[in-house]
């Protein structure tokens, strides 16, 4: 990835939340880059941070929580070249933070539902973020609304924009957090689980959609799912994470043929398939489950369900990324030859 094609880099991020019972790692100390129009994956159990990293990228993090390091820097397109931004260097609720929120770098949360205003219509809402990033009236400001929910499939847009979210079903409400979203033709998009309360059927659409509006609108899109089937037909890139950290990043065709951490092996053995409805085998599932947030295991996390594991070894030294070949990193200390040459000694 060039510096003239970068859109977004994440180097060294930590988001703690800091509660009575102790001290939540939710974002430990990631690293990545992306390029422009590239969509990323972001895989991985619940409580493994992925939503934390999403909205420490949109800097919406609330206390107890607070991102205490790294850097995010969002390159943006502009008619002398590209202009960098560190994203944390910014004040939290400062104006050019809020100018970019929004406008420049966009989410589609995971709950729609939760996400309106139940006391706006969604018009008002959408209307209110296009004349907040876009000199406009209002009148313009509702025509690019009505034409927006047009374009994400919501029939009857001239009348649908003056209903409440309470009142749409989950597909068409997800549809319109969509329009909201792509309102100002954002550089970035951030999707967080955004089919999670929906049918199949919706679901098949909405992913749909996004996938024509990327390609459409040019961006570049962060997506976080538990569905790999998801990430295989939709992505460029996938990032596998673990308690607050990435434990194999590749791009997707190199991943799905060659995982190399013991977590995205696991993973890939649990996917559902054809051939596995025509014998007696059983779906594969991950011995036990995420660690409590308070309790993290020594030396590499997932040790204790890795059925690789080398006693003496995984549970004691914390494993660093190991560049397997060019764009595939895997944080595995299967693969630490400087270790096997220490223990050969």
């Amino acid at each position: 990835m060039t510096q003239e094609n970068a859109l977004l880099e994440v180097d060294g991020l930590k988001t703690y939340f800091y509660l009575e019972e102790g001290d939540v790692r939710a974002v430990d100390g990631v690293s990545f880059s992306m390029s422009k129009q590239e969509v990323v994956g972001v895989v991985g159990e619940s409580g493994c941070g992925k939503s934390v990293l999403a909205r420490s990228i949109m800097r919406i993090v609330q206390p107890p929580g607070e991102t205490i390091e790294g850097n995010i820097t969002y390159h943006k397109t502009t008619n002398s070249g590209s202009e960098k931004t560190d994203l944390l260097s910014l004040p939290n609720n400062g104006h050019e933070i809020r100018r970019i929120r929004g406008g420049e770098i966009a989410m589609v949360f995971q709950e729609p539902m939760v996400s309106f205003s139940p006391v706006h219509t969604i018009g008002n809402q959408i209307i209110e973020m296009i004349l907040l990033h876009n000199d406009v009236d209002k009148k313009e400001a509702r025509s690019q609304a009505i034409s927006l929910l047009e374009k994400v499939g919501i029939p009857n847009a001239e009348m649908r924009i003056d209903e409440y979210s309470f009142r749409l079903s989950g597909g068409m409400r997800q549809r319109a957090m969509i329009a909201l979203a792509l309102s100002c033709n954002p550089g970035l998009l951030i999707a967080d689980e955004p089919t999670t309360a929906l049918d199949v059927t919706t679901q098949a659409q909405i992913l749909k959609l996004m996938q024509g509006l990327q390609e459409e609108f040019g961006m570049g899109m962060i997506l976080i799912t538990h569905n790999l089937g998801v990430v295989a037909q939709m992505t460029d890139r996938i990032i596998v994470m673990y308690l607050g950290k990435i434990v194999e990043i590749a791009d997707t065709k190199t991943l799905f043929e060659n995982p190399k951490h013991p977590y995205t092996q696991e993973l890939l053995r649990s996917i559902p398939t054809l051939s596995r409805e025509k014998s007696s085998e059983r779906l594969t599932a991950i011995e036990g489950s995420v660690p409590p947030p308070f309790y993290r295991p020594s030396g590499c996390m997932f040790h204790p369900r890795c059925p690789k594991a080398i006693r003496g070894t995984c549970d004691v030294i914390e494993a660093q990324p190991i560049e397997i070949s060019t764009g595939h990193q895997a944080s595995c200390l299967l693969y630490d030859e400087t270790l096997e040459k220490a223990q050969v000694k």
